[in-house]
């Protein structure tokens, strides 16, 4: 089982893994994510009066600065040159959450999974941050990769749309 996991060298310890000699190629990766909040935080998001600010707005900036950082907070990972973050944030009434989704693309020699699943959670954590003076016992769930393209590995879809 050791030899499946890439990030280990001959005597068991963590290792970056050369990409230098595999093709670019266009990779993007599709993650989400939820932050699930009471009835009362979820109408104060939605009306923008949480006393820090706009929650939706906030958040979603915060995940673009956390996918632009992935390589400074997870040590295995590649800085690469994202060319696009496409993050989304949506209130859903019937689980009374905030909805998290986003979309990395790049053209490079490495995924950008974790990206994509880091942007997720900074976006997460900030919607958290922004509301814990009204809730402590919110729920960050389901943080997800629902798919991949490109690379060697080919493409990834996970089984569900949401």
């Amino acid at each position: 089982m050791a030899e499946d996991f890439t990030h280990f060298n001959e005597q068991g310890r963590a290792k970056m893994v050369d990409v230098g000699e595999k093709p670019e190629t266009v990779r993007t990766a599709v993650a989400a994510g939820r932050v699930l909040v009471s009835r009362k935080t979820f109408d104060l998001i939605r009306s923008g009066g949480m006393k820090k600010g706009d929650v939706l707005t906030v958040a979603q900036v915060a995940g673009v600065m956390g996918a632009k950082r992935t390589p400074d907070l997870i040590p295995m990972c590649h800085p690469i040159l994202i060319q696009g973050i496409d993050l989304e944030l949506s209130l859903c009434e019937e689980r009374l959450s905030v909805e998290i989704r986003a979309e990395v693309r790049c053209d490079g020699r490495t995924g950008v999974e974790m990206e994509a699943l880091t942007a997720v959670s900074t976006a997460a954590l900030t919607v958290y941050d922004m509301c814990k003076a009204v809730q402590k016992d919110m729920v960050i769930s389901d943080i997800r990769l629902l798919s991949k393209s490109g690379g060697v590995h080919g493409d990834f879809q996970r089984g569900e749309e949401t």
